[in-house]
């Protein structure tokens, strides 16, 4: 089985990517959804959460108020890594769960949709890797439209993140989301397509 990742900067356009593999029947483990899951009220890292950020990230209700924790973590680099420390030894093992579940249900390609992979453990848990990149600016604003805050925190948090070149860097493959959606579910469609190809190859059908 391939396991690609699927990464890329704040409003590059991973989820539509991702979507267009997932609409043939590939299993895709959401990074994103699986962080959600271990800040749950009761999940240990919590409190690991407070202690770094301070006791009003967590509102009465014992429930995360997520918009002031990113504001904060995102912040600075150092932040960035201290929630990374946090969340990332749970988020894996979930991660890991999902992936042996499709190895074992015969899949030949998974997918790893996640905006923290390169260089985080999450890496070498990847076959292949897939880099999305956009223009800056038009990543502040599908940033905005998508989560309703202000262009300065949406350039702050893209500021605070992996530099595009470090990502492109390290990719098997690359994606430029910078003309419309649907350009970029076309170059998807293609590529799935390639690594679609790459995989039978390495795991021929069994007669």
């Amino acid at each position: 089985m391939i396991t690609l990742g699927i990464t890329g900067r704040s409003g590059c356009g991973k989820s539509t990517v991702t979507g267009v593999f997932s609409a043939h029947g590939i299993a895709v483990a959401d990074g994103d959804q699986i962080s959600r899951q271990v800040l749950l009220p009761g999940s240990p890292c919590l409190a690991q959460l407070a202690q770094q950020f301070g006791s009003d990230i967590l509102q009465p209700d014992g429930s995360l108020n997520r918009r002031l924790l990113a504001d904060r973590a995102f912040k600075t680099p150092e932040g960035t890594a201290a929630l990374t420390a946090i969340t990332h030894p749970e988020i894996l093992h979930r991660f890991r769960l999902q992936k042996q579940a499709a190895q074992a249900g015969g899949a030949r390609l998974f997918i790893l949709d996640g905006a923290t992979i390169v260089d985080t453990p999450f890496e070498a848990e990847c076959d292949r890797l897939l880099v999305i990149t956009a223009p800056f600016e038009q990543s502040v604003q599908r940033i905005c439209a998508r989560d309703g805050i202000a262009p300065e925190m949406a350039r702050r948090r893209l500021n605070a993140q992996m530099p595009q070149q470090t990502l492109q860097a390290k990719a098997d493959y690359l994606l430029v989301n910078d003309t419309t959606p649907q350009a970029l579910r076309d170059k998807a469609e293609q590529l799935y397509i390639t690594i679609m190809e790459e995989a039978n190859a390495l795991c021929p059908q069994e007669q």
